[in-house]
């Protein structure tokens, strides 16, 4: 059993997030797919004494056509302001002293203004963080072709798939009888049930970034995650 996860890179996740890289043997960054304005994809969730609040990476966005790895940043410093407002909201949450320093060297060590490369970057160092050692790609060494669903079970079979793990709003569109036809079983992600944990700032919040988690329970951030 091999089972194979493909999602676009999003700037620091929530948990879920995490989850569905935690359960695959490999997770595929789809990057080669239209950039969506006010989305996941450049911004999250952090909570605040005056509720939830976005952290956005300003971007500039050419044409709707626009795929996410061909977006760049389109200001600079926005990575110091990033970090200085994570600093302001969490310096006083439990394990800010001990996983804060890993996060500042990320946003210090950037050295490139595209907003893939970003995520990734992110993403990578937050699966350390949390002891996910799941395989990451870039779907563009697949030399994916077809349409939506084909690519995604062209991408399955390359990797030798044999389930394909998919978040819950692609049953929209997901065609699973084209998977079952390539012996190819389609598992669908439940993001309900997670439990609540300590967290700054009144009012329990699900939706917010992993940082949120990691800041609060440290190193118990992971028995927070769904088991695979």
């Amino acid at each position: 059993m091999k089972k194979i996860a493909i999602l676009q890179s999003n700037y620091i996740p929530w948990k879920g997030y995490f989850d569905i890289i935690r359960q695959s043997d490999i997770f595929v960054i789809y990057d080669e797919v239209q950039y969506t304005k006010n989305d996941w994809r450049n911004r999250n969730l952090i909570k605040t004494p005056n509720g939830i609040e976005w952290l956005t990476i300003p971007v500039n966005q050419k044409n709707l056509d626009q795929k996410i790895n061909e977006t760049f940043v389109s200001t600079t410093n926005w990575n110091k302001k990033h970090w200085n407002s994570i600093l302001c909201n969490y310096s006083k949450s439990p394990y800010f002293k001990t996983y804060g320093t890993v996060i500042k060297e990320l946003y210090e060590s950037l050295e490139t203004k595209n907003l893939s490369e970003i995520n990734v970057l992110f993403i990578k160092g937050i699966n350390r963080i949390l002891g996910i050692e799941t395989e990451i790609i870039d779907s563009r060494t697949l030399n994916l072709t077809g349409d939506k669903n084909n690519r995604l079970i062209e991408a399955v079979k390359n990797l030798n798939g044999t389930h394909y793990i998919s978040g819950p709003a692609a049953k929209s569109y997901l065609n699973t009888d084209s998977f079952e036809s390539e012996s190819i079983k389609v598992e669908w992600m439940d993001y309900s049930f997670y439990s609540e944990y300590p967290q700054l700032f009144g009012e329990f919040k699900h939706n917010v970034s992993i940082l949120d988690l990691i800041f609060n329970v440290g190193p118990d951030a992971i028995k927070f995650l769904k088991k695979s």
